[in-house]
């Protein structure tokens, strides 16, 4: 017992290697860091499986992936929204960026950018400023690639561009200005 108690004060007190692999003092240091890490990690992203069914509003403050169905609105305004292979998804989504490796049925807004995968489908207008659809993903609706505030086409260029259109009849008190996105 002296002996075993004289182990455990030199190794709090020096770094061997030797002393450490012992059962309890590796089982009680392993423990402590895993669910550390894992917690954190748990804390970012929350998952929600293939069985489940949600109807309504989906609101959080971290990154989401869903293999389950939704339907309603799903807001992540500042975190990444991952519908799985699995996800079935009819709702009006916001989030900051969207991966799309299920079914999305429903307008997809994103602050950063909207991925659709292989085999990923969306039903529904996309408003993100980037936007990556890759070969053999479904995509039906329209895309509006806003930019952000500043990096847009300054007013100028298109008032340039204005005089380029072909002549014609313009209707009365209509500047040319408004016809540039007819």
């Amino acid at each position: 017992m002296w002996k075993r108690d004289e182990g455990v004060r030199p190794t709090s007190g020096q770094p061997p290697a030797a002393p450490q692999p012992s059962a309890p003092i590796t089982a009680a240091g392993t423990p402590a860091l895993r669910p550390d890490s894992g917690h954190h990690l748990e804390k970012d992203i929350v998952n929600i499986g293939k069985s489940v069914v949600i109807k309504g509003e989906l609101n959080g403050s971290e990154d989401l992936t869903i293999e389950g169905h939704v339907e309603g609105t799903i807001q992540l305004r500042d975190h990444v929204l991952t519908i799985g292979p699995n996800g079935r998804i009819k709702a009006q989504v916001f989030a900051k960026s969207v991966i799309v490796l299920g079914e999305v049925t429903g307008n997809v807004t994103a602050s950063d950018k909207v991925d659709i995968r292989d085999n990923g489908s969306v039903d529904g207008d996309i408003i993100s400023p980037r936007v990556a659809i890759a070969e053999g993903a479904h995509f039906r609706g329209s895309v509006d690639m806003q930019r952000k505030p500043g990096q847009g086409t300054p007013k100028a260029d298109i008032k340039a561009a204005a005089p380029q259109q072909p002549a014609g009849p313009q209707p009365q008190g209509v500047p040319p200005v408004q016809r540039v996105g007819v």
